[in-house]
């Protein structure tokens, strides 16, 4: 991959457990990148933002000037921001910041779009921050999330004062098979017309062994509101993500809009924290993450891709050395 190969051996050891600083040798300063409007991931023209649904979660003791340079948290793919309420909470007290824990669109309780791509979540984002008046913000990111974190950072550098991608890379990558299947068995889930969430869970077992990535799926299921006049809400059980929707952009969600760290990079701190036993962030992409985010730490956790659920212990204290004040 652009020949980083080479290189992995000499950072394996250097990040192994620790959260440590990684500067790579990068060229003169790069132009901003352009607006959102201006550039598309695949086309140039304009589109429309959505309005994101979020919990704001406030710290008892707020810290001096922190009303406006909140935490953003965002989640992976087929997440909400119900997922990351603990974590949310856990840093709005040890930090004295406010958390906002947004769905991204297509996600939880925000509008549904066909285009599903990451310079649409950044600009959906990036509007958030704007509606609300935010200044300095922190982005956090999971996967997908995370993705959407260092799309907006390098589109929009001046609306983001650092970020923490969590397990992934500014790169093109496969996206794993595993993420159809699951679509595919949420389908039928929606065909069945479920009453009850044990009912969707056995149709959803052939397509995923694991109990709790089953439950993490299944939390998207809810009753809608009833129709035609009626009161209450349905018996049926439906999945609030648009499948259809979410499946055609499967393709191209493994993919990064910026290809040459040359054009632009976010010159501002960073945090990439992976899980050692992941596959998405291997050794070899991380010279490329020095070059689109020159001012870079690596931090890796005893967990697999989910590490923020596997290990919140590990990741929360990586967080707060991240963001506490340096002198």
């Amino acid at each position: 991959m652009l020949g980083l190969a080479s290189s992995a051996s000499a950072f394996r050891h250097a990040c192994s457990g620790c959260a440590r600083r990684i500067r790579v040798p990068v060229s003169a300063s790069a132009p901003v990148s352009q607006r959102f409007r201006a550039v598309g991931a695949r086309t140039s023209s304009p589109f429309s933002t959505v309005s994101l649904a979020y919990d704001l979660h406030e710290p008892a003791k707020p810290a001096a000037d922190k009303e406006t340079s909140p935490i953003i948290v965002m989640h992976g793919l087929f997440g909400s921001k119900k997922n990351n309420r603990t974590i949310s909470k856990v840093l709005a007290r040890d930090l004295g910041r406010h958390v906002y824990a947004v769905d991204l669109r297509n996600h939880g309780e925000s509008p549904h779009d066909h285009r599903h791509d990451y310079t649409a979540m950044a600009a959906d984002v990036a509007d958030f921050i704007r509606q609300h008046g935010l200044k300095e913000a922190t982005l956090i990111g999971h996967s997908m999330g995370a993705k959407t974190a260092m799309t907006l950072a390098l589109h929009e550098p001046d609306l983001v004062a650092n970020l923490i991608a969590v397990d992934n890379a500014p790169v093109d990558a496969r996206l794993g098979s595993d993420f159809a299947r699951y679509i595919v068995g949420m389908k039928k889930i929606d065909e069945a017309d479920v009453t009850r969430q044990a009912e969707a869970d056995k149709i959803l077992e052939p397509y995923e062994k694991s109990l709790a990535i089953r439950q993490f799926l299944l939390g998207n299921l809810h009753r809608p509101a009833a129709v035609d006049g009626a009161d209450g809400a349905q018996k049926t059980q439906k999945f609030r993500v648009p499948l259809s929707i979410l499946a055609k952009a499967l393709d191209h969600l493994g993919d990064f809009p910026f290809k040459d760290p040359g054009e632009v990079r976010f010159s501002k701190p960073a945090l990439f924290v992976r899980g050692t036993k992941s596959k998405y962030v291997p050794d070899e992409v991380i010279p490329l993450i020095g070059q689109f985010f020159p001012m870079f730490e690596l931090v890796d956790v005893d967990a697999g891709h989910w590490l923020i659920s596997e290990n919140p212990e590990a990741f929360r204290q990586a967080v707060i050395r991240f963001l506490e004040p340096r002198e």
